[in-house]
């Protein structure tokens, strides 16, 4: 698959990036030279080979979970900028048809 300059506009219109002509060549390109080596990567002979997800044994070390006192409600909402019925008020970022 091969990236022209036209994916790194849409993509970059989603993400909501400003690229100027320069940077959209800049990036079509690098983004082409990592697609390039990700197929040298796909020509290994990887079928004897057992998949792993980490190369070295992981564990994790877990805490017991203990019931503590928690923080009162009027001290949790001390320090905020906005309170509406005894909670944080934030600003709607979901938009809805209303």
């Amino acid at each position: 698959m091969k990236i022209d300059e036209t994916m790194v506009e849409k993509v970059a219109m989603l993400s909501r990036l400003e690229l100027s002509s320069s940077e959209k060549e800049q990036m079509t390109e690098q983004l082409n030279d990592i697609l390039e080596y990700a197929d040298e990567l796909n020509e290994l002979e990887t079928e004897d080979i057992e998949p792993t997800a980490h190369a070295l044994p992981i564990k994790n070390v877990f805490r017991e979970d203990k019931v503590g006192e928690s923080l009162a409600r009027k001290d949790a909402l001390k320090n905020a900028p906005q309170k509406e019925a005894g909670s944080f008020k934030v600003p709607q970022i979901i938009e809805t048809d209303e």
